[in-house]
């Protein structure tokens, strides 16, 4: 079957779309991409296509313009399959938070296939896409990556153009892919990386062949193993597969050394109260006055604002949202929003210690693999220490990827996390491809 026809046949059984284009809707064009088809996270804009965010709020909202990073795939010949299902505004890290319903896992349908960026993983693990596009403010697309048994790469944040993202937590957003083969992901980013006049958080740093670090020989690297990151909770199979990746790289040629991340305790408590205080000035923005749902029945201004976010938002963005506005009032800002902000200074240089001793990485992506649906939904902290090993590259804003590894007893996918410095991109891909397997590429 085609992309196309994959994802209309799959997407009731998995609803990891929200909408699916005919084909001819974003015609392509010949370039570099010809004949890859790409789906796109419900977070991006696509000119005349959905915008709702996965939340009811924006519900009848379509966008006036395409985002950056899908207009560049575009232009390269990538072909557009449709828009992606999502945890609402991008906050959460199971996909149960979307207002049209939770993604399912292809591997197991009573298991969250990982968020927020779940139907884009979904999409990409059934084979309905070459390339998925997914955005990752703590983990969500590589927690998702792991779950499914694809390979997820969060780049260098600036490193892809943020134009046409609808912000969550803006110094923390960074657009990635999914993708099934290391080849996909490094012709994908090629093309979506690079500076955006739009953007004045994009980079002005020159942009690899990525695909070259493919048949890069990574003898004589060196691969840090930070000792937080291997601690207790790890699930067993987990470890042992994490062990067998050592194995490969050292048998390639690499080097493993022990290095210390100190500040990773604190990166949970950072992470969360520097993104809910950005997301409460972000999501500031959707007031039921200029787009999206607006309350019925209303006799007043405030009357408007509030009943239109109380009825539009989900319970999750509205926790998030008191959250942030919390740490952000009079009395408090010093006592959290300022000192975390101290604090990931303090994280974002123990990257950079570590990587004066390595050029690389390797962590577990997640603690364990796919859980049940329900499992951690009503435990809102057991759901946020799931990102415990991926919240640190988006705090200090070093490229990461995770890369499937094999499967646990109960047949499901286990990733692998790698991570090397600023723009080092192509040392992600060199070392992935002496790790990954191929067992999850046998897909449901």
């Amino acid at each position: 079957m085609t992309s196309l026809e994959t994802a209309r046949s799959r997407n009731s059984e998995l609803n990891c779309f929200l909408e699916i284009f005919d084909e001819g809707r974003y015609p392509a064009s010949n370039g570099q991409l010809s004949g890859m088809s790409v789906a796109v996270k419900d977070v991006l804009a696509l000119k005349d296509a959905r915008l709702t965010c996965g939340s009811k709020f924006l519900e009848p909202f379509h966008s006036l313009y395409t985002a950056t990073c899908v207009q560049r795939l575009m232009d390269a010949g990538a072909s557009i399959v449709g828009k992606t299902n999502m945890d609402e505004f991008a906050m959460g890290s199971s996909n149960e938070n979307s207002a049209y319903g939770p993604v399912l896992n292809p591997w197991d349908t009573t298991r969250v296939p990982g968020g927020s960026s779940g139907g884009s993983a979904v999409a990409a693990a059934i084979g309905a896409c070459n390339v998925a596009l997914g955005t990752d403010t703590g983990g969500s697309i590589r927690q998702p990556a792991a779950f499914c048994g694809v390979v997820g790469m969060k780049p260098t944040y600036g490193r892809i153009s943020r134009y046409g993202l609808t912000a969550f937590a803006s110094s923390f957003d960074t657009v990635g892919t999914f993708a099934r083969t290391l080849e996909d992901t490094a012709r994908a980013l090629e093309v979506m990386s690079g500076f955006d006049e739009m953007d004045s958080t994009s980079a002005r740093v020159p942009v690899e062949k990525y695909s070259e670090g493919l048949s890069r020989d990574v003898k004589g690297l060196r691969i840090g193993i930070p000792k937080e990151y291997f601690g207790e909770g790890i699930e067993p199979d987990v470890r042992r597969h994490i062990e067998e990746a050592k194995v490969k790289l050292q048998k390639a040629g690499c080097t493993l050394v022990d290095v210390s991340l100190p500040h990773t305790k604190y990166c949970i408590a950072v992470y969360y109260i520097l993104t809910t205080a950005e997301a409460s000035s972000n999501l500031a923005r959707f007031d039921g006055i200029r787009y999206g749902r607006r309350a019925q029945g209303v006799t007043s201004l405030e009357d408007t604002y509030r009943k239109s976010r109380s009825e539009g938002f989900g319970r999750e963005v509205k926790r998030r949202i008191m959250l942030g506005t919390y740490v952000l009032s009079s009395g408090y800002y010093d006592a959290y929003y300022t000192r975390a902000q101290k604090v990931r200074r303090l994280a974002t240089q123990d990257f950079e210690l570590a990587f004066q001793h390595c050029d690389a990485l390797l962590t577990p992506t997640t603690p364990a693999t796919a859980f049940k649906f329900g499992e951690k939904s009503s435990d809102p902290l057991a759901m946020y220490l799931n990102d415990i090993f991926t919240v640190g590259s988006n705090i200090s804003g070093v490229p990461a990827m995770s890369v499937p590894v094999g499967l646990d007893s109960k047949g499901l996918p286990v990733g692998a996390q790698l991570i090397t410095k600023q723009f080092d991109e192509s040392t992600l891909f060199a070392l992935a491809k002496e790790i990954m397997s191929n067992e999850t590429l046998d897909n449901r």
